[in-house]
């Protein structure tokens, strides 16, 4: 006689995913679920829904890096348990994070000894490193100011109007004023000489920007500094400067290297930069470097034990993954010199590419510089009839994800369309975007304007002039209804 078992519900070793009855409820959203499912349930069910995202290497939009080699990723992976704050437990990796330092800081040209130590810090990102950078300046600012027997509660800070949304978040999370330097028409970065009429006895540091978020330019650092050397000297106060190089720290020093923007000016006394950018690595990793010692107030800096010996510490966060810094230090020495200067050669062309693949179609105006952060902004000439949002969101039915924006004060009526040059992106990929805008543009001219709206039909006439004698519910109907007759009558019968 055979025996037999029937399999139960719960069983899954005999059943696919799909054919399990997992797939038919949803998943939480509010609340843990009381029972347990099975691990290639949840894995399935997961993924299945982050199809829905969209590619992160047709993501234009993102400076971040989307692609590293298969053999650094198996070193993220390798070290994707290790936490980075448990520094005598990983000594090792604590010694690559300050080799990653020290050679940041070489590249950006700090009064540094062949053997003496930089002063420096990894972080998550650049508005960590930004942070820090400013709770230095704002302490140094409060202990002069204090010697000085002088007031020390109002402090400020210079900065453009194109500025990353993390100064904003310093100023207001610090209780420091921000003063910023307005754009204008045709000049989208902060302006040295306006930004150093604005210094003040309060003046914490002037911030410079190497590599707009907004189009890619350089600011000046070299005039500023220059400016405020001048001012200095006449006022005694000492204004120094911190280099936001969130996105052109790894570009200038390999695409410009007779530019001079960084600790090559004396009034430079600290400067962050985003690995997670053109350093080549994924989210999650930033860089603060700091002229000297002394521009970093030691009583910002905690020294721990509990985990097993002295250990300084100079951050927001504490624990975080050592992935990232092991990733940084693989590039520097995979690439060297020689390789991160190919890479932004290449960035650089392919930008090319695209700003004069643009110009032939003869619908845009190119708002980014030659000179900058490879990225291509750019705006429509005729805006009569259709704006860069609307070939912002007809771009994203092909892939590609191009955002558009309005720029800051003093320059708002200005939208533009800005696509980054990556690592990753090809001249193939730059052609083949080049073909797709102007497919939208072909596809925008046969449709109406949605910025000019059509002459009103006679029944939304009459709704408006006895629109008085109605309440607002009933005008906010007929109004709709009339909209629906003219539509319909519009309507044709052919397949969109």
């Amino acid at each position: 006689m055979v025996l037999s078992k029937a399999v139960s519900e719960t069983d899954m070793s005999v059943h696919s995913t799909f054919a399990s009855r997992y797939v038919r409820s949803s998943l939480p959203r509010y609340r843990m679920p009381e029972n347990s499912i099975p691990k290639e349930a949840a894995y399935q069910i997961i993924n299945d829904e982050l199809m829905l995202d969209g590619n992160p290497r047709l993501n234009l939009a993102s400076f971040v890096t989307t692609w590293m080699e298969p053999e650094c990723d198996k070193l993220i992976m390798a070290a994707i348990n290790k936490n980075y704050v448990d520094m005598d437990e990983y000594p090792v990796t604590t010694e690559l994070q300050n080799r990653c330092v020290n050679m940041i800081a070489h590249l950006f040209h700090a009064p540094l000894g062949e053997s003496e130590t930089a002063v420096g810090v990894g972080t998550v990102g650049s508005s960590e490193a930004i942070m820090l950078a400013g709770l230095a300046f704002k302490r140094r600012w409060q202990n002069k100011r204090r010697a000085e027997g002088k007031p020390f509660d109002k402090p400020n800070i210079i900065t453009g109007a194109n500025v990353q949304v993390c100064w904003e978040k310093f100023a207001k999370y610090f209780e420091v004023e921000l003063k910023e330097v307005k754009l204008r028409d045709g000049y989208y970065v902060m302006d040295p000489e306006k930004a150093v009429e604005m210094v003040d006895e309060n003046t914490i540091c002037v911030a410079a920007i190497l590599g707009s978020t907004l189009n890619g330019e350089f600011e000046d650092v070299k005039l500023l500094n220059d400016l405020l050397e001048k001012k200095n000297s006449e006022t005694g106060w000492e204004t120094p400067i911190h280099v936001d190089a969130a996105s052109g720290g790894f570009i200038a020093p390999f695409l410009y290297p007779e530019l001079e923007w960084d600790f090559r000016l004396p009034w430079v006394k600290s400067i962050n930069v985003s690995g997670h950018k053109y350093g080549l690595v994924y989210a999650g990793i930033g860089w603060c470097i700091w002229r000297n010692k002394e521009d970093l107030p030691e009583e910002l800096i905690f020294h721990i034990n509990y985990l097993g010996a002295d250990q300084p510490t100079f951050t927001l966060n504490f624990s975080k993954g050592s992935s990232q810094v092991i990733a940084q230090y693989y590039q520097l020495i995979r690439h060297g010199f020689e390789g991160y200067r190919n890479i932004m050669e290449n960035c650089h062309e392919n930008a090319m590419v695209l700003k004069e693949g643009l110009v032939k179609t003869g619908r845009f105006s190119i708002v980014s510089k030659d000179e900058g952060v490879p990225l291509v902004a750019f705006s429509l000439k005729d805006r009569s009839r259709h704006d860069e949002f609307e070939i912002s969101d007809m771009l994203r039915r092909f892939g590609w994800i191009v955002p558009a924006y309005t720029m800051p004060p003093d320059a708002q009526h200005v939208t533009v369309l800005r696509v980054v040059i990556r690592e990753e992106f090809s001249r193939t990929l730059a052609e083949r975007l080049v073909l797709d805008i102007e497919k939208v543009m072909y596809q925008l001219d046969a449709l109406p304007s949605k910025l000019m709206p059509p002459t009103l039909p006679a029944p939304l006439m009459i709704v408006t002039k006895t629109a008085a004698k109605r309440t607002e519910l009933e005008t906010q109907r007929s109004v709709t209804e009339a909209w629906k007759k003219f539509v319909l009558a519009k309507r044709t019968n052919g397949v969109c």
